[in-house]
């Protein structure tokens, strides 16, 4: 058996694992006999059902649409720090999101799509931001340029969702507790709203695949090798936005997912983007079931965002391969 074929069956075990405990862990325990065979207890059926497979799904989704977008945002800066969240992508979809909750903004053609879409479109703003002004302070754009930068956006970003804050009324319970992160009673709408998006996104990036690896060698290299440096780029940053933002859309803030899982994939499966990108999806999917199902039971019957959780998780990650690449630069 080939490395990379264990590769994928770990993983698919790993998910098909976090999904199992996701259905039926909780403060109502439920047979996985009811998965294949509801009738045997209507009751539980429902709870399944319609309750906790949305959720369990959508968080499949979200830890999916952040890894990916991390893994490629890594390859294309080579840089094992970035990630939608320390790059400052995710708060810019934020103050999309929280703009439309805030001013009540619904796009007639958009329906129940206007909250995603302005999410996707703050989050390609900031991206395009953020590697402007690191660009223009350090035209190499070392690894410390860009993540100070996104940390300098991201500190900018959430002073204006403070301020939407301080000045709402009614909503304000609705924004904070969306801000913290969660995928608690979201239901099948909220996976309908962000599937579109998370498939486009993930198929935009599989198809870079290739510009990746070449590029993992350098733009000059890569252009000798035909690829239309500008154009993958370019191709990236969009779909890593529209992965980073209808996640954000769905769930608020989730911080961490798109650094630890495809750092800890190259590590253990290697860097190659063919394999990269899709270990990615599946374990970024198996990982935040894995953190919702902490969340939810962890001091059950009340609940901790699941943002709490990654952070717990990602931010020694985040120091460790800080310090590893510093001791490296030395």
């Amino acid at each position: 058996m080939s490395k990379n074929s264990l590769a994928y069956i770990v993983s698919f075990i790993l998910l098909g694992g976090a999904v199992l405990l996701g259905v039926t862990v909780g403060t109502v325990a439920i047979s996985p006999e009811v998965l294949w065979n509801p009738k045997s207890d209507e009751a539980a059926a429902n709870i399944l059902w319609n309750i906790r497979m949305p959720r369990v799904v959508l968080a499949g989704l979200v830890g999916a649409s952040l890894a990916i977008a991390g893994a490629a945002f890594q390859g294309l800066l080579k840089n094992p720090l970035a990630d939608p969240y320390t790059l400052g992508v995710s708060s810019g979809a934020s103050v999309g999101a929280v703009m439309t909750l805030f001013f009540g903004i619904s796009v007639p053609f958009l329906g129940n799509y206007t909250l995603p879409v302005m999410s996707m479109l703050g989050a390609l703003a900031t991206m395009f931001a953020v590697m402007s002004f690191a660009k223009l302070v350090d035209r190499s754009m070392k690894m410390e340029t860009v993540i100070l930068t996104g940390i300098i956006f991201s500190s900018f970003l959430g002073s204006v969702i403070s301020l939407m804050i301080a000045l709402t009324g009614e909503e304000l319970r609705q924004i904070i507790g969306w801000l913290l992160g969660s995928v608690s009673m979201r239901g099948w709408p909220y996976v309908q709203m962000s599937l579109p998006f998370m498939l486009i996104g993930s198929f935009l990036l599989w198809l870079q695949r290739r510009e990746l690896n070449a590029m993992l060698f350098g733009e000059e290299r890569a252009q000798h090798l035909g690829v239309d440096v500008k154009k993958s780029k370019l191709m990236i940053l969009i779909s890593g936005s529209v992965l980073t933002g209808s996640a954000v859309a769905v769930s608020g803030t989730i911080g961490f997912v798109g650094l630890v899982v495809p750092h800890m994939t190259r590590l253990v499966w290697g860097s190659d983007h063919r394999h990269v990108l899709p270990l990615s999806f599946i374990n970024g999917a198996a990982l935040l079931i894995i953190c919702d199902l902490v969340s939810r039971t962890i001091i059950s019957p009340t609940e901790l965002p699941i943002g709490v959780i990654t952070a717990f998780i990602g931010a020694p990650v985040f120091a460790f391969i800080f310090f590893r690449q510093r001791k490296g630069g030395k």
